[in-house]
């Protein structure tokens, strides 16, 4: 489905409350709407315990994944584009991405229903998202965003104060607060920060990480509270996973890249006919054109960014959230 036919259509439904779910990609290329969701069969998906997929529910086990992440010099010659375009003052902040190539020993079904995430989606054979990342959610004539930035392994020594005091993820997060704060004035009223850097523990397939987030909450005027297409597409794409200013960062981070993300931090939600609820789909796996699977992860890049550590950190976030 293109764009605007999307964005028509989540209106109409939305006006009608009428359930449905929805994704669009990155790049704003493509995306999906069905309604009826809980019925269908041309995919499985899940938010927050509610989605079409019990009869995977009570399937656990655990589950190795080969990774191969991209030699180390050719990362540092994407950060060093990023770089040299914060330099210029092109952007702030920009968030640069790689794929690492995996080999799971098992399905991606078996991926989806051993993993633990608020918010999950599986294209059969080809896309696998288990995100903690909300986008926004619209309920009651509000709008509210959760930015998620700053990431540390939780087993480092005092790792919540590490992360708190850390200077490079402060700034870091400022910007996207800042951003996404801006984005919600362009749709709404009385925008304010409720909530800022606030912790949440995440356990993986290799220990538990931290991660910091913020709550940004605005008032959507009565005549348009349900006209979803045209509250969410215009924020797109998501500023926790490009950056600011977001136009000149967008052409920075596709210069960096050289490639598509694909469905990989696009963003999908269901509409239950009262409540709207959506998530930024990051912590992906995704087959490629060569027809092999495809790790997803990135992280913010700032002028006091070090190479080593934000390589460090696209492997630290390569994980599966796995039940226990």
């Amino acid at each position: 489905m293109d764009i605007d036919h999307l964005r028509q259509a989540m209106n109409e439904l939305g006006a009608s409350s009428v359930p449905f779910l929805w994704g669009v990609d990155y790049e704003l290329s493509k995306g999906f709407l069905i309604q009826k969701p809980l019925e269908t069969t041309s995919l499985l998906w899940n938010i927050k315990g509610v989605g079409n997929d019990s009869a995977l529910r009570n399937i656990r086990r655990k589950i190795s994944l080969r990774e191969e992440t991209p030699p180390e010099p050719e990362y540092r010659e994407k950060f060093a584009t990023v770089r040299q375009g914060l330099m210029r003052g092109d952007s702030f902040l920009a968030n640069l991405t790689v794929a690492s190539r995996v080999t799971p020993d098992c399905t991606l079904e078996e991926i989806y229903a051993s993993v633990k995430a608020p918010y999950k989606l599986l294209i059969p054979g080809q896309f696998l998202c288990f995100s903690p990342e909300s986008f926004v959610r619209i309920q009651s004539g509000h709008i509210s965003t959760y930015p998620m930035k700053g990431t540390i392994d939780a087993s480092v020594p005092d790792a919540a104060d590490r992360l708190i005091g850390d200077y490079k993820e402060l700034c870091e997060h400022f910007t996207i607060v800042d951003l996404m704060r801006n984005d919600l004035n362009s749709v709404a009223a009385d925008v304010k920060v409720s909530r800022f850097r606030y912790i949440d523990r995440i356990e993986t397939h290799n220990g538990a990480i931290l991660q910091t987030s913020s709550e940004i909450i605005g008032r959507l005027s009565p005549e348009k509270a349900h006209s979803f297409g045209d509250i969410i597409l215009p924020l797109l794409p998501a500023g926790s996973i490009c950056g600011a200013p977001k136009p000149a960062t967008l052409r920075l981070i596709s210069q960096a890249e050289s490639q598509k993300r694909g469905w990989y931090t696009g963003v999908f939600g269901y509409f239950d006919g009262n409540t709207m609820d959506s998530a930024v789909m990051i912590r992906c796996i995704q087959r490629a054109h060569d027809n092999n699977l495809y790790f997803h992860s990135g992280g913010g890049i700032t002028v006091n960014s070090v190479c080593e550590e934000e390589y460090n950190e696209i492997t630290a976030k390569i994980y599966l959230p796995q039940n226990t």
